[in-house]
């Protein structure tokens, strides 16, 4: 996932990141005004931010996809876990 790092605006919390990924799913790409209705779902961020989070995202996942980088190994605890998390947003983002 993108990391907080890697943002010039700031750290993304754990749950900005999970409101984030509910976001995408509820707003897709012809919703008008798409960031700035993620921007309010997640909170504490504008629109431009959270347009460069998914940017980064998905720089991430073409490096990813294109094998330059592994899927970390998770271990995986119950329906929450990160490895989960992760495989429900990368569902999300190719329906887009």
């Amino acid at each position: 996932m993108a990391s907080g790092s890697r943002m010039g605006s700031g750290l993304w919390t754990s749950k900005q990141n999970k409101l984030f990924e509910k976001a995408l799913a509820l707003y897709d790409k012809d919703t008008p005004d798409r960031w700035q209705n993620v921007a309010k779902a997640v909170g504490g961020k504008s629109a431009e931010e959270v347009k460069r989070h998914y940017e980064i995202l998905i720089e991430d996942l073409k490096h990813i996809e294109s094998g330059h980088v592994p899927i970390p190994n998770y271990k995986s605890t119950g329906s929450n876990s990160i490895g989960d998390q992760e495989q429900r947003l990368l569902k999300c983002i190719k329906l887009q």
